[in-house]
């Protein structure tokens, strides 16, 4: 029998800093699954950054969003009917079906997970595509060294607090650089090495202060100032993980910054962009080290949680103006 639910929609794109009045939530009936195909209930979704390059009409590494249409996400959600073998009633599992309460799906599309004891959002966050990000685009481009010094922009975030702890994991002295010091203080409890609010004084200078002989790797969710201020402070042959520039995701005007760009010449330094996708080779590897060391208790996070899909918007916006700390969720049920 198809139930009633509801789902978030892009009912315009944006110029500039997204607003509420650009998505819509409707109601819809879902239908009862047909052969191969599951039911399912999300009782959590996940908004991220990269969602916003969706909702321009240009071409990219995904398509756009589509007007009209409910948008896509992480998602985590329980099984409530199947047509597959694979999927029972009550299991928990993973899609990109977020932005809505109910859906069907083929059941390729699902991935079932395990029983770990970990809460089953956290596969939304360290354990879901942010640590994915995290822990295989530090590795296969950082190449990190014990001793390394590693300078993390937008360390509150999701991304940002995996990379600082696995640094860590991985013998190397650890900057973040965070938005408020509420977020630093979480930070340091991390066992990091310091902490920097991007907001207050001078940030180069500051940098200078934190790793005076220099930063061998930097993590950069962020770009603008900060990158330009990595740049300054990188040594020879320092690797640039570029994975986010969330400071022009909705400027209208070109940036001014970075404006020493040719560091990156005379220093020898390696700067590379990606997608998780890119090191897909390495997920099990992730999943492997990732479980054994949440369950030890040497990665640790926070989550920020908004309640009901029609707050999931407004959950999007926050993410532009630091308003989470870790991971930014929207619980469903």
């Amino acid at each position: 029998m198809p139930i009633t639910a509801r789902e978030v929609r892009l009912k315009s794109r944006p110029v500039g800093m997204p607003e509420v009045s650009n998505f819509e939530v409707a109601t819809v009936q879902v239908a009862d699954p047909g052969p191969g195909e599951v039911l399912v209930r999300n009782a959590w979704m996940s908004v991220d950054p990269y969602m916003r390059g969706r909702m321009y009409d240009r071409p990219s590494y995904v398509p756009p969003f589509a007007l009209g249409e409910a948008l896509q996400g992480g998602a985590i959600g329980t099984v409530v009917a199947s047509n597959d073998p694979k999927f029972a009633p009550g299991d928990l599992v993973d899609s990109m079906f977020g932005w809505r309460e109910a859906f069907v799906a083929p059941a390729a599309a699902l991935n079932k997970l395990p029983q770990t004891g970990v809460p089953a959002q956290a596969y939304l966050g360290v354990l879901g595509m942010p640590g994915m990000t995290a822990y295989t685009s530090f590795h296969r481009i950082g190449q990190p060294k014990p001793g390394d010094v590693v300078l993390v922009s937008a360390a509150g975030g999701a991304v940002g607090a995996t990379v600082c702890q696995i640094a860590k994991i991985r013998g190397c002295s650890v900057i973040a650089m965070a938005g408020s010091d509420a977020k630093l203080e979480w930070l340091q409890t991390l066992g990091l090495d310091a902490g920097i609010n991007y907001r207050v004084g001078n940030l180069l200078d500051n940098v200078r202060a934190a790793a005076p002989k220099g930063i061998d790797i930097f993590f950069d969710n962020v770009g603008g100032e900060q990158l330009e201020v990595a740049l300054e402070a990188a040594r020879p042959f320092a690797r640039f993980i570029e994975c986010g520039m969330i400071s022009i995701y909705n400027a209208k005007e070109p940036p001014a910054a970075p404006r020493n760009m040719a560091y990156i010449v005379g220093k020898r330094i390696k700067m590379q962009g990606f997608i998780v996708m890119d090191f897909i080779d390495m997920r099990e590897q992730f999943l492997t080290d990732m479980t054994q060391w949440v369950k030890e208790g040497r990665i640790k996070w926070q989550e920020t949680v908004e309640n009901g899909i029609e707050r999931a918007p407004q959950a999007f916006l926050n993410l532009f103006t630091g308003a989470n700390t870790g991971k930014m969720l929207v619980k469903l049920a």
